[in-house]
């Protein structure tokens, strides 16, 4: 993330979030992730410090907010396609979170399951928020046709690490949003992303949401040039006995690190039979 000053590397900074519409033609988009993603907003109020998606910036150069300052909800007369969804997955969402605080305002995403309800499409949502149990409701119904799966971003334990990570919904919530989600019939992901070395724990992040998911998602931290230097700031002041192991990752670009954990999550999954799978990009 850009800078700000010497608070920026330890504590969740504070922040007015603007909000806004922007006309688009269409909501659904083809995508590498599914067949379609679907974003309901433009920029997160989420503010991840490690969110890649903070590239959209660049496509307003007329509003300077930076990311996490701004969230524009989408407006879009076209309708989603029942003939181009049906039978596809279709994921939600890539560049934003889709229960990000603006949704209890404009409900742009209730609106888009509602208009999904009677299209026989996989969808798969990925939230940091317990905003979603809002909408039980409709993720149940489709659940129960087998039509939809919900993964839970957490990468820590620690409520004071995640919160100088980001401005969701505390560890808390997001255990307990797993578990009213699985005890309601919806298939659960733990998503545990992004794996900070050193920092996360993954067999304690496993075996506290293990009861309530059916599989979990493993990625690790990619530090890329906009925040990379953020988030080293932040780990020398926040944990200076990594420090120098974090440089020789992501200035050395020493992948030892990375190739060891992946096996050890391999091994430690298959030992403790957890269904997994494993996003590592280095």
């Amino acid at each position: 993330m850009e800078a700000r000053g010497e608070a920026a590397a330890v504590g969740f900074w504070k922040r007015e979030v603007v909000e806004g519409c922007v006309d688009v033609a269409d909501l659904v988009s083809p995508s590498k992730l599914a067949d379609f993603v679907i974003n309901p907003y433009v920029g997160c109020p989420h503010a991840c410090r490690y969110c890649y998606a903070r590239f959209t910036t660049r496509y307003r150069p007329e509003r300077p907010e930076l990311w996490g300052d701004f969230v524009d909800v989408k407006r879009c007369s076209k309708p989603l396609g029942a003939k181009r969804l049906t039978g596809k997955t279709v994921f939600m969402s890539s560049v934003t979170d889709a229960y990000n605080p603006a949704e209890r305002k404009y409900r742009a995403t209730r609106r888009i399951l509602e208009e999904l309800a009677p299209i026989d499409c996989f969808l798969s949502v990925t939230t940091k928020s317990n905003l979603i149990l809002r909408d039980l409701d409709l993720l149940k119904a489709r659940a129960e046709r087998g039509l939809a799966s919900v993964s839970i971003s957490l990468n820590t334990l620690d409520d004071a690490f995640r919160s100088e990570m980001d401005a969701a919904s505390s560890v808390e919530e997001r255990l307990e949003t797993l578990r009213v989600l699985a005890e309601a019939g919806v298939p659960t992901v733990l998503f545990m992303s992004p794996i900070f070395p050193f920092v996360t724990d993954f067999r304690a992040l496993v075996e506290a949401a293990r009861p309530f998911v059916g599989e979990v998602w493993f990625e690790n931290l990619k530090l890329r040039r906009g925040f990379k230097e953020d988030i080293l700031a932040y780990v020398r002041a926040r944990f200076p006995k990594f420090y120098a192991e974090y440089l020789k990752i992501y200035r050395r670009g020493d992948v030892g690190y990375w190739s060891a954990l992946k096996e050890e999550i391999a091994d430690y999954c298959e030992r403790t039979g957890v269904p997994n799978r494993i996003f590592f990009h280095y």
